[in-house]
């Protein structure tokens, strides 16, 4: 029989009779850095730098590479390779598509992050501790200092980008340096919510930031607040889009597809 649980905006399909352990930000998190050609032991220290707990990072590492987790986009499904052991299945909701409120093109559906001032990063170099830096903060000109190769600039860049521009620098003294930047705080990047909440304001920017945790960092709703017409406004290339989130629904555990991870700048607005 096959069963379907629905967890944080993500449908999990379960064929068998136990359940294993599945993270739809985390299964993102992989296949991203995948993608950037990361190797696999790096992945794992990043994921688990994070915050990920180290079993859960094991398991899922492990079930992604014995294609017993199959990560589908829309409703077009990626099959997993063939195995005998019971299979998970992770469908990954499309965002949706809304129509700019002037014009202009879809928005995007992805935003690599920009370090800038303010933020702070932790950077290890695997086997190397007198050359890690276990936290730094980006300074105004946006840049940073490292063991052996002093001032850094980082500001724009995105964490990989820094990443692989400190490795050139350490190729000087270190042989073959194994780099990872991971943003300990995001301090530079602020999402904001306006309206009917206990803290209006601005909210320091975290990464995988749902419209959900916002408002529960916000302090939740005010008895006032018109539950079923909060919106997202969102600014790119010039143009604002809107996107439409009926908490009510959400909270039922429907349409989840409405609860977005956010992205820097950001705007949620709650009317009275």
């Amino acid at each position: 029989m096959k069963a379907l649980l629905l967890l944080g905006g993500a449908c999990f399909s379960l064929t068998g009779q136990a359940e294993q352990p599945a993270n739809q930000e985390l299964v993102k998190y992989i296949n991203e850095a995948r993608r950037r050609g990361v190797a696999e032991a790096k992945i794992k220290r990043e994921a688990i730098t994070v915050g990920w707990p180290a079993a859960i990072v094991e398991e899922t590492l492990a079930a992604m590479k014995g294609g017993k987790i199959a990560v589908r986009a829309g409703n077009e499904a990626v099959p997993p390779k063939e195995t005998t052991a019971p299979q998970l299945a992770v469908e990954v909701e499309p965002s949706p598509n809304p129509a700019p409120i002037a014009g202009g093109v879809a928005r995007a559906t992805t935003d690599d992050y920009r370090i800038g001032a303010g933020d702070t990063l932790q950077i290890s170099v695997w086997k190397e501790p007198d050359v890690s830096v276990p936290s730094v903060v980006v300074r105004s000109d946006g840049r940073i200092t490292i063991p052996l190769i002093k001032e850094v600039t980082v500001g724009g860049l995105t964490p990989s980008q820094a990443e692989a521009m400190i490795t050139e620098g350490l190729r000087k003294y270190i042989t073959d340096p194994n780099v990872t930047v991971v943003m300990a705080a995001m301090n530079s990047k602020k999402v904001y919510v306006i309206g009917a909440v206990r803290k209006e304001g601005p909210l320091p920017y975290n990464y995988g930031m749902t419209v959900m945790q916002a408002l529960s960092e916000a302090g939740g709703l005010t008895d006032y607040a018109k539950r079923k017409k909060v919106y997202i406004l969102r600014s790119e290339n010039g143009r604002e889009y809107r996107l439409d989130f009926n908490y009510e629904e959400v909270v039922r555990g429907e349409r989840m597809e409405q609860n977005i991870v956010l992205l820097a700048g950001d705007t949620v607005v709650i009317p009275n």
